[in-house]
């Protein structure tokens, strides 16, 4: 009997004893037994097996025009000018030989950009290039007096008078000039892997970041402060490269890390705007970020034995500093040029994840974790801008060692019916801290049920307590001098919490999905500090296909954070009382209608409406709000894309922002408290618009 061979039959042919090597044919009909000697091999092909050579994707460009008066709005734009531009690609290419690139680019050219290119061989190697812009803008209104702004060296004009409060300076007003407070962030990087034999594969890759701006500082002279626009040029490299060994059921890797921050200044010097008091200075200065690195090295690995899953990392790792000390103002000899700081750190994780039987899985982990301070411990004398100077003091070696463990379980009951729980172990040991020790113990349960049609839910609940060793003020690090005083990561705590999820689709094209988390934090051994605190949050989200060519959604979440406070004025028991009441309401719906105009045009609108609102309410007699602060925002995203040909579309954007806060901080004006010079006030309250007109077009 003959018959023709084809992939299917040659590769029953090729697994037919892994598969089934019991089994049994007829005599001479045994696919083991079948003839494939005169089979040519090399003329095998696949027919529906080509994959598309050449170069496909999308390109397009966009144009558009900023309306905004307040240069906040770019965080929601990504555009700062008048006038905008970016780039967006989506291209890849293909060769006969298995070659491949891509490129990818995203807004490529606005304040939020990206650029990725790889290249290179499936399972062979890959060449990455990537790039990144991020910036974020506080104000372009912060007012100053001084001059320099952007360098290391601040000074005041010529025709300045000092007084002895900024109401009396008399020159004030008249030099105010507006800064931009703002950072931005540029990030380019390049990447290696190379996948070696079946045994091996290596990475290696390199980023440098750029950070450049203003950001608010402040300069003191005894009691009196200036508010500063701080230069910010650092440059941080990075460096990761590992490699990897694997065989059938394991597989190992040794990875490195390493950064480097540099700083362009060391430090800012500024003038006195104030009469001098304090030792009489007409000017200081102050150290900004010092230069530092810092190295990591790491070795972990997996294995599979049976049901049974073991991983684990142990790491090793180190920080420096040993940049020079600025020491302009100081009038007293140092112990040391620089700080020769030295942190290192090491740690390891442990776990385990193993299957017991059809309906049983266990998993267990220990994460420890070590920063120890090598830095040399200086005697320094101390300046102090209260009424204690001239006094020794030590820089202190902070050291914190964590052991985490981890043990759990989860129990198939039955099919689309689970339960999980577990129990969590946390234990910190502190130096030089107002408790050396403190230990956490956590149970959690949790109970999914998916079983019932369109219906798939769960809910979760846990219980924890913190306490550890006896608590007392460090002379290290407090200045107090109440011993009811309790700080609330450290002092003994009753955790609660509670959370659940539904979702729902009651029919195919309507989907329902809500939760809610509740938690309580209760300070019980806690006299004077946070003795309280609740945190309630619940979200609703929908989505509905009204036909095939429209669809809406819409979703809904609050969260509310309580806390309570008690205080003492004397140094004894509770006389004053806070309440603190944070609220957070985000809302937004969204609607598209695809295939008009002959199925060339879709259009869209997407709106979101946040508001956050703090109050803060002090009893000590009488009540009394101490100052309510709240952010509005609303954002819309109006759309139309049009198909103009097979291979060109057209797309319009509208997108407004109104942005309204009220911060008692950001609302001093620049003489408004007696002993500061301010920026002014820096609250917001605008509505921008950005029109984007972009193109693309399909290779």
């Amino acid at each position: 009997m003959k018959f023709n061979l084809n992939l299917v039959t040659l590769a029953l042919i090729a697994n037919a004893s892994v598969f089934v090597p019991n089994i049994v044919l007829a005599d001479g009909y045994n696919l083991q037994q079948a003839n494939t000697s005169k089979v040519q091999l090399d003329k095998w092909e696949c027919k529906r097996c080509d994959v598309p050579t050449g170069v496909s994707g999308t390109v397009g460009a966009g144009i558009g025009y900023n309306d905004s008066d307040d240069i906040r709005s770019a965080n929601a734009f990504a555009a700062e000018n008048e006038f905008a531009g970016k780039v967006d690609a989506d291209v890849n290419y293909i060769s006969k030989s298995g070659y491949r690139a891509s490129v990818e680019a995203q807004d490529l050219g606005m304040e939020n950009g990206r650029l990725e290119v790889n290249t290179g061989k499936v399972a062979q190697y890959n060449f990455n290039l990537n790039y990144r812009q991020i910036a974020t803008y506080k104000t372009d209104s912060a007012m100053t007096p001084y001059q320099g702004v952007g360098g290391g060296d601040l000074t005041l004009p010529s025709n300045w008078q000092t007084a002895g409060s900024s109401q009396e300076m008399s020159q004030l007003y008249a030099s105010l000039t507006p800064q931009e407070l703002s950072l931005k962030r540029k990030r380019a990087g390049l990447g290696l892997s190379y996948q070696g034999e079946e045994l091996w594969s290596a990475y290696i890759k390199y980023q440098r970041e750029d950070k450049t701006g203003l950001k608010s500082a402040s300069g003191s002279f005894f009691n009196q402060s200036m508010m500063l626009a701080e230069p910010v040029d650092h440059t941080t490299d990075n460096l990761e490269a590992g490699i990897k060994l694997k065989g059938d059921n394991w597989f190992t890797a040794l990875n490195y890390s390493g950064s480097s921050f540099k700083n362009q200044y060391s430090q800012l010097t500024f003038d006195n705007a104030f009469n001098p008091t304090f030792g009489a200075q007409t000017r200081g200065t102050m150290a900004l970020d010092p230069d530092n690195e810092a190295h990591t090295v790491s070795l972990l690995g997996q294995y599979h034995l049976g049901k049974t899953v073991m991983s684990g990392r142990v790491h090793y790792g180190q920080m420096t500093q040993d940049q020079a000390f600025v020491t302009s103002g100081y009038g007293y000899q140092l112990p040391a040029e620089s700080l020769d700081a030295q942190v290192d750190m090491s740690g390891a994780n442990l776990k385990v994840v193993s299957r017991l039987n059809r309906t049983v899985r266990v998993n267990a982990s220990y994460d420890y974790s070590d920063r120890d301070n090598q830095t040399e411990i200086e005697q320094w004398t101390q300046i102090s801008i209260d009424s204690t100077s001239g006094k020794v003091a030590y820089n202190t070696p902070y050291d914190i060692t964590t052991h985490r463990g981890k043990l759990g379980a989860d129990f198939r009951i039955s099919r689309g019916m689970k339960l999980d729980a577990g129990y969590d172990y946390r234990r910190d040991e502190r130096s030089y801290q107002d408790r050396e020790t403190t230990d956490e113990n956590t149970l959690w349960t949790k109970f999914h049920i998916s079983a019932f049609n369109n219906w798939d839910m769960w809910i979760k609940g846990s219980y924890g307590e913190r306490d550890g060793s006896q608590y007392q003020a460090s002379q290290w690090t407090s200045s107090e001098s109440n011993e009811l005083l309790r700080k609330y990561n450290l002092a003994d705590r009753k955790r609660s919490m509670v959370e659940a999820r539904v979702s729902h689709t009651p029919i195919d094209a309507l989907t329902i999905d809500l939760g809610a988390r509740y938690a309580l934090d209760d300070y019980n051994d806690t006299q004077i500090g946070l003795t309280e605190s609740t945190d309630l949050s619940y979200d609703i989200n929908a989505s509905y296909l009204i036909t095939d060519d429209m669809m809406v959604n819409a979703f809904y979440n609050r969260q509310n954070i309580d806390s309570d406070q008690s205080g003492s004025t004397n140094f004894g028991a509770a006389n004053w009382f806070s309440q603190i009441e944070d609220q957070v309401d985000v809302v937004g719906a969204g609607f598209s209608y695809n295939n008009l105009l002959e199925n060339k045009l879709r259009l869209g609108v997407d709106y979101t409406y946040s508001d956050s609102s703090s109050n803060t309410q002090v009893t000590q007699g009488i009540s009394g709000d101490y100052g309510d602060y709240f952010a509005k925002v609303h954002n819309v995203n109006v759309y139309g894309q049009y198909q103009a040909t097979d291979k060109m579309a057209l797309r319009l954007d509208y997108k407004m922002e109104n942005y309204q806060d009220n911060d008692p901080g950001n609302s001093i004006a620049p003489d408004g408290i007696w002993n500061v010079v301010s920026f002014g006030s820096n609250s917001h309250d605008y509505t921008a618009h950005l029109v984007m007109l972009s193109m693309s077009y399909k290779l």
